[in-house]
């Protein structure tokens, strides 16, 4: 069986390794970048699972399902690769600032310490740990926080932070070991249907048509005008986010105690070497798709990570970047399943801010979706 994914983020290159997995499939993956250049790019890869609000369902069951797999995927991608890739065991510690407000419900994510011992119950009868730390703990374990302003602090020690592009490259690598080939530099310019047909036959290409029995768009941002030109556009938006690469030269607070810390949503990164990621502003669209990046946003975003660990203050800026995540409009994040109207063509696509996390969910669900409808095609 033929298979087409378009786009090679994270996501493209996961659903290919997986894919690699099963007999029976010839898997082509097309994307007019190299590899991780878009969002998969400029992602922080903080793995936020387990510390996240989500308590049941589809949201839930992902990202429990990636949290576990990348235990095994990681190690997995080395062995294969011979590549390393850059893995914080030492879970997420999120501070909770002493503006938040306990009233607030859990879904809200920005309660006090009630609603965290809420969730923390909820997650210990899932199986899953998390502790609330008070002043003296968080001192104690972490001196490099300021301390004036938290109430408090969450600790996530089985949520994890990875390099993003490092996670690519290894699934890229890992799938061409296993017979997958790649054509990077390849744009996607049509797609052809007989008419009044729920199969996607060709797509025109730069290298020319290609045939498929499956194809898979996993495209990002490059969505929209994919489906646009099948008659059924999927509506994603930009939303962009910037970053700060600092170098302090030394580890903060305990060099052997280095999770990634988080609060008012500003992610600081431990990279390694005193190295530190910090990030990322949420800028929206102001007039049609483009957004400029802030400056001033950024600066913002620098200020919190040193309001909260104030020896930042003297770190050197080795690099900004930023990048444009895919937000679905008037959906909800991530589009995943049939494309409406066609029978060979799955939509993986606009995770938002969860790209990373939930890569290894999203292609064990485009995997179940292709087994059943083969073997559905195969019973009839």
């Amino acid at each position: 069986m033929n298979v087409v994914i378009i786009g090679c983020g994270v996501i493209g290159a996961a659903i290919a390794y997986n894919l690699s997995q099963v007999q029976g499939f010839k898997i082509t993956v097309f994307d007019q970048q190299p590899p991780a250049k878009a969002s998969t790019g400029a992602a922080l890869g903080v793995l936020m699972g387990v510390i996240s609000q989500k308590i049941k369902g589809k949201a839930w069951q992902m990202r429990q399902t990636s949290i576990q797999r990348y235990e095994t995927l990681i190690p997995e991608l080395e062995a294969l690769t011979g590549r390393q890739i850059p893995f914080n065991r030492q879970g997420i510690l999120m501070l909770l600032p002493e503006n938040s407000d306990p009233s607030l419900p859990l879904e809200s994510g920005v309660g006090g310490i009630s609603p965290w011992e809420k969730l923390r119950e909820i997650r210990q009868s899932q199986g899953w740990q998390l502790e609330i730390w008070d002043i003296a703990k968080l001192k104690n374990i972490c001196p490099q926080v300021n301390h004036a302003k938290i109430t408090g602090a969450v600790y996530s020690p089985q949520d994890r932070q990875l390099d993003p592009t490092a996670l690519t490259l290894a699934l890229v690598e890992a799938a061409q070991h296993n017979g997958v080939t790649f054509k990077f530099g390849v744009t996607v310019l049509d797609a052809q249907t007989p008419e009044i047909s729920p199969q996607l036959q060709t797509i025109e290409t730069t290298e020319g048509k290609v045939t498929a029995d499956w194809f898979i768009v996993a495209a990002g941002l490059g969505s929209t005008p994919l489906t646009a030109k099948l008659n059924y556009k999927v509506d994603i938006r930009p939303v962009l986010g910037q970053a700060l690469h600092l170098s302090l030269g030394h580890p903060l607070g305990n060099s052997d105690f280095q999770p990634a810390i988080t609060g008012n949503d500003v992610h600081i990164v431990p990279v390694g070497g005193g190295d530190y990621w910090v990030g990322a502003t949420v800028e929206f669209p102001s007039n049609g798709d483009e957004i400029l990046p802030d400056s001033e946003l950024l600066e913002s975003v620098k200020q919190q990570a040193i309001a909260f660990c104030p020896e930042l203050a003297q770190a050197t800026i080795i690099r900004t970047w930023s990048g444009l995540r895919p937000r679905p409009e008037g959906r909800p994040a991530p589009v995943i399943g049939k494309l409406p109207g066609f029978n060979n063509v799955l939509l993986a696509t606009a995770h938002y801010r969860n790209g990373v996390l939930l890569a290894p969910a999203t292609a064990d669900a485009i995997r179940e979706l292709l087994q059943d409808s083969s073997s559905l095609s195969t019973s009839a």
